[in-house]
């Protein structure tokens, strides 16, 4: 028995620890995050674009804006005029009558001869 106890006592002293197998000892180097000339100049160009970009968007979308005011500034004087022109022609619907105008004829001292009547047609 005590021949076996060495042989066992042996093998565990033969065998190689496992935790040192486990754990590299390699020392690590610090990782450089390394920008070419040619990727900062890009990325400058990239930023550059997109400013201009937004600058212009910003530009068009103002012009449209004043655009728009002023296409609502017209409608509203087009309205304006159209309820005018709607007013006075039923003005010259009012002074046309015919009693208006016999009225004023009469008072006036005309006198209605039907050999000078001549029919105009209307428009």
């Amino acid at each position: 028995m005590a021949l076996l106890d060495q042989k066992e006592q042996h093998i565990y002293i033969q065998q190689p620890d496992i935790t040192e197998k486990l754990v590299p000892k390699t020392e690590s180097k610090p990782f450089k995050n390394r920008v070419t000339k040619i990727e900062k100049v890009l990325m400058i160009a990239m930023v550059a674009a997109i400013a201009v970009i937004a600058v212009m968007n910003l530009n068009i979308q103002s012009s449209i804006n004043s655009t728009s005011v002023e296409i609502q500034k017209t409608e509203a004087s087009i309205d304006e005029v159209k309820k005018q022109n709607s007013e006075l022609s039923m003005e010259v619907s009012e002074l046309s009558a015919y009693d208006r105008i016999w009225k004023k004829a009469k008072a006036l001292g005309l006198k209605l001869n039907e050999k000078n009547v001549k029919a105009v047609s209307g428009q």
